[in-house]
């Protein structure tokens, strides 16, 4: 009898031990979340505050500033690719892959 009360006792340690864990994982994703969250909101702002800049006409004719603009066009650009990418991974963990074939259904068989 005290081999079975020996054995719950560990597997008791063992489901504590568990649920800690996760719960510090848990606490470490939402700490990223909300990180995430916030570096795509100051993407988004510097992606704004560029699009207005760049959207004003340039009246000096130096290949120093077009220069310039021309590498203000491309960070906005890489800013706008950085925050679809982190999109994407976030809306791809939560869509369902309605086009996948199902188990049983024949692949090529229409209708």
């Amino acid at each position: 009898m005290w081999v079975l009360w020996t054995i719950i006792a560990v597997l008791t340690c063992l489901l504590g031990i568990s649920i800690y864990l996760n719960v510090r994982l848990g606490k470490v994703v939402l700490k990223v979340q909300d990180t995430v969250e916030d570096a795509l909101d100051v993407l988004d702002e510097k992606y704004a505050s560029m699009s207005k800049i760049l959207d004003i006409p340039l009246f000096y004719d130096s290949t120093e500033v077009r220069g310039v603009v021309e590498d203000i066009k491309a960070t906005r650009e890489s800013i706008l690719d950085v925050a679809r990418a982190l999109t994407k991974i976030d809306e791809s963990d939560f869509e369902l892959e309605e086009n996948q074939p199902k188990t049983g259904d024949i692949i090529g068989k229409e209708g």
